[in-house]
């Protein structure tokens, strides 16, 4: 293996691990991210620990500061706003387009997708939660022919994941997912495609309006602690 290769494949592995770390508390909001300790647990120079930290400020969960280095991303109502004022422009148009290409696989893609969310529901299996509920989206536009949205969606949920894990940490908002994903499925497969983007418009609205309740909750605690 070559050695930019192998630094490639090091950093792509790192970064998942940090994502993860950050995205499951491990590495709490405002948490300093050290090149030379990361390198050192990680058994690798620091090369592959500096690509691994710029790819995740690109991705928003940390911020490479002057003479601090890379300090994990605090908790934000405007990134919040500004990812799901997005997410509500994009997403139905997406599924109005892919829905009604929809193939039997692809039903059975959806259905797959659904029991694992559920099962990792039932398990409290709270790592899982954004990335299923990402893959549960993403299963939906996969006829839609607009690559660069899609594109930009896939960053859009995966910048919410952090979030997503917050806000489903709660049994009711768990169940309402469940069950609002359930009938995204049963109205596409109805052919009632506009009330489904419209229901979709929904369904991102209200995740929206109870993560600014959470995490605007958490933010007041963490300034009063």
């Amino acid at each position: 293996m070559s050695a930019p290769l192998k630094h490639r494949t090091l950093s792509a592995m790192i970064t998942d691990q940090l994502r993860q770390a950050i995205l499951d508390g491990t590495y709490p909001a405002g948490a300093q991210l050290r090149q030379d300790a990361l390198g050192e647990a990680y058994g690798v120079s620091r090369i592959p620990v500096r690509e691994a930290l710029f790819q995740l400020e690109a991705e928003g969960l940390v911020r490479i500061v002057p003479q601090k280095g890379a300090i994990v991303s605090e908790l934000s109502l405007d990134e919040i706003n500004d990812v799901f004022d997005l997410r509500v422009l994009l997403e139905p148009r997406m599924l109005a387009e892919s829905a009604p290409h929809f193939s039997a696989d692809d039903f059975a893609a959806l259905e797959r997708i659904q029991n694992r969310f559920e099962a990792a529901i039932a398990d409290g299996n709270r790592s899982e939660w954004g990335q299923i509920n990402a893959e549960f989206h993403m299963a939906m536009y996969v006829n839609a022919r607009q690559p660069r949205t899609q594109a930009i969606v896939t960053a859009l949920l995966q910048t919410s994941d952090r979030y997503t894990r917050m806000q489903l940490s709660n049994s009711e908002a768990m169940g309402i997912a469940e069950k609002e994903h359930a009938q995204l499925i049963a109205m596409c497969r109805e052919g009632r495609i506009e009330e489904a983007a419209g229901f979709l418009k929904q369904h991102i609205e209200a995740v929206r309006s109870d993560l600014l309740r959470v995490v605007g909750r958490t933010i007041q605690e963490n300034s009063a602690a």
